[in-house]
């Protein structure tokens, strides 16, 4: 059930002060010390976005799809680091329960996710399994009433913090590529489970990465998703398609502060005894960035729409993907051009975003995966059609 409006425009008005009055002016802290203040996080969980997309009967907001895409623009205006820390607990980490979880499940985990005392991670990609995720070697071989899990697991994002695990693992046909796939709720720390060291990135300092490795790892039988085996591939393909909408919504959130920040500078700068805002070369690069970042928030909102109408938009939220990463790139590209100089160097931040947009176009599915996602999706409607 959606918000009533009163109650939605108040969660964004909230947003986007809790955003401008306490996330912005530690951007350039978490940058250099890669550590999110724990002021910080307790007021995540005191507002509420741990649960953002958590149905309110299991203690969070509940938010349908275009109001989670809303707040998540909002969100998009900071350092990426803070929406991952509560991204995964909104998405991939809990979508999966919610989606395809038995209740006992759903009952005993979400509530915790919900008010952030509990981290989740989804464990997916693995050393030799990124964009082509059916061809994940991990295995889950039952064992009497338990699972016995072994694999390594890769970039998986707040593995560090986490206390859960959403784990992908071969059940069946082990040595063949397109084996039965199922997932597994590893609950962190259990025996066989250890963390790799956190990852030195490009860019997202704040936002933490490792490796998480299975060696005889055993679990409960109680910790298969959905309680049947083979249903992991499917339901790791649903939750994509909502977190595909969920990182475009971020990446028009970060085009627009990048465009902002933009505007400022280029009205403030002079050259030649003029603000630089004058030229026309200035303009077109401004125009065509507030021109592509209105398509992908026009694109993100409708296909949320579509989504909340129970429509399927699996080729719509892998166009929004596509477009609006993309799209984010070349806004950050432009603005430190516009800087000039002054973008090049860490003062600004502007070089700080251009690296941290950078992932937005590999991680939820690359560029090329969207396009094949699109493309294949075509081509099958065309035969159906006929």
């Amino acid at each position: 059930m959606a918000l009533d409006a009163e109650t939605m425009n108040h969660l964004i008005d909230t947003t986007a002060r809790f955003v401008r009055e306490k996330l912005m002016p530690l951007e350039a802290q978490v940058a250099r010390d890669d550590v999110i203040p724990e002021t910080i996080k307790h007021q995540f969980r005191e507002l509420g976005f741990f649960g953002l997309a958590i149905p309110e009967e299991y203690g969070g907001l509940g938010l349908n799809m275009v109001e989670e895409a809303r707040v998540a623009i909002e969100l998009g205006r900071t350092s990426p680091c803070f929406r991952s820390l509560i991204g995964t607990n909104n998405g991939i980490g809990s979508q999966g329960i919610i989606m395809g979880g038995t209740e006992e499940q759903k009952r005993k985990y979400l509530p915790m996710l919900a008010r952030g005392e509990l981290i989740s991670s989804f464990a997916l990609t693995e050393p030799e399994a990124g964009s082509d995720a059916s061809s994940l070697q991990t295995t889950a071989v039952r064992d009497g009433t338990d699972y016995v899990i072994n694999g390594t697991k890769r970039f998986i994002t707040n593995a560090p913090h986490a206390g859960l695990f959403t784990v992908f693992a071969r059940t069946s046909n082990f040595t063949e590529s397109k084996g039965e796939i199922s997932a597994f709720l590893v609950e962190a720390p259990t025996g066989g489970l250890s963390l790799g060291p956190i990852d030195k990135k490009m860019g997202q300092s704040g936002s933490h990465t490792c490796d998480v490795i299975f060696d005889d790892c055993r679990v409960p039988a109680t910790a298969l998703l959905g309680g049947v085996e083979g249903a992991g591939f499917r339901t790791a393909m649903k939750v994509l398609d909502r977190g595909r909408l969920h990182i475009s919504a971020v990446c028009v959130g970060m085009a627009e502060r990048l465009i902002a920040d933009s505007l400022a500078y280029a009205m403030q700068r002079t050259q030649f005894g003029q603000p630089i805002a004058d030229f026309q070369l200035i303009q077109a690069m401004l125009a065509d960035s507030q021109t592509e970042a209105y398509a992908a928030r026009c694109m993100v909102l409708e296909t949320a729409r579509l989504k909340d109408l129970d429509v399927s938009v699996s080729t719509e939220a892998a166009a929004c993907k596509l477009f609006a990463s993309e799209m984010v790139g070349r806004v950050a590209d432009r603005a430190v051009q516009i800087f000039g100089g002054a973008g090049y160097m860490t003062d600004f931040g502007i070089e700080r975003f251009y690296r941290d947009v950078r992932l937005f176009r590999i991680y939820e599915g690359t560029s090329q995966i969207q396009q094949l996602v699109i493309a294949r999706n075509m081509i099958r409607n065309a035969k159906n059609a006929t």
